[in-house]
């Protein structure tokens, strides 16, 4: 067995728009794995592809915000870096958790950046597994910790930086 990535899409236009988004989730998630040492044997992750209004009611209700966002993140385990800058433990087995994704949010911030949908979505998707794996980004080192993986992900799959506002 290897990287499984099971796919909802309640929002027809990921279809339509985004033929592409099972390959390159799939590339994003073995690259992020591999850039934060990580096993892609026999982990399994979730997606639900939907819309902002849709995203905007889960991020209502699981994390009291209002608005659309890009992705939301539901870790199966509860992992964390032991401190700041640091990286956290191994999650006892592959089931990682699931994700969820707005697709009219990534398609305006992706033109808002002058880069492409797809470059901007294999971005969010391997933010979205560091997430699952622990990660975060609420102290300045934790953040250069996360963004330093997301940027050795994105640069293994040929997309420019995702954090260098001239690359894009």
């Amino acid at each position: 067995m290897t990287l499984s990535i099971e796919f909802n899409i309640e929002d027809g236009g990921w279809t339509d728009a985004a033929p592409w988004y099972r390959e390159l989730a799939l590339r994003a998630a073995e690259q992020v794995l591999l850039a934060a040492g990580q096993n892609s044997q026999n982990v399994e992750v979730s997606v639900l592809l939907c819309n902002d209004a849709r995203i905007a009611a889960l991020n209502n209700e699981f994390r009291a915000r209002q608005g659309a966002t890009n992705v939301l993140s539901w870790p199966v385990h509860d992992l964390a870096p032991s401190a700041p800058g640091t990286s956290p433990p191994a999650p006892p087995d592959g089931d990682l958790g699931d994700l969820a994704f707005a697709r009219e949010t990534i398609e305006n911030e992706a033109k808002a950046q002058q880069i492409s949908i797809e470059a901007h979505f294999a971005h969010l998707f391997a933010h979205g597994v560091l997430h699952l794996l622990g990660y975060d980004h609420e102290t300045d080192e934790d953040a250069a910790v996360m963004e330093g993986l997301e940027r050795q992900a994105m640069a293994s799959m040929g997309i420019a930086d995702p954090y260098d506002a001239e690359a894009s």
